[in-house]
């Protein structure tokens, strides 16, 4: 189980991805399309439009990683165009263990000068 340091940025690309991108393709991605550097100490996190399966790149000294996962039954509760740019290692484990991340907002606030 990825467990990244509290201090770890962890980016969510919010596009699908075509899973058979390996290292170069979801780079270039980190580069080109979210105008970051994939040799940051940071995780890059990639989901196919099914949402079972998730890959999660970092570069670690001299070299990529590659993490890959599938849900063989469920689905990964992939946040929509409301992804903060950032999340913390705490907020990736719960993603990947099934968990809905996007931010959850009370009912609005109303008041009221009359009753009618």
């Amino acid at each position: 189980m990825i467990r990244p340091a509290p201090e770890t940025p962890v980016y969510l690309y919010a596009e699908t991805v075509d899973m058979r991108k390996s290292i170069n393709g979801l780079a270039h991605l980190v580069e080109q399309e979210m105008a970051l550097s994939p040799f940051a100490r940071s995780l890059f996190v990639f989901c196919n439009r099914k949402r079972d399966k998730i890959k999660i790149l970092c570069w670690e000294k001299n070299g990529f990683i590659l993490w890959y996962k599938r849900l063989e039954k469920q689905r990964f509760r992939w946040p929509g165009d409301d992804i903060p740019a950032a999340l913390d290692g705490e907020t990736l484990n719960r993603l990947l263990d099934g968990y809905d991340i996007r931010p959850q907002k009370p009912h609005a606030a109303l008041s009221y000068s009359t009753l009618t």
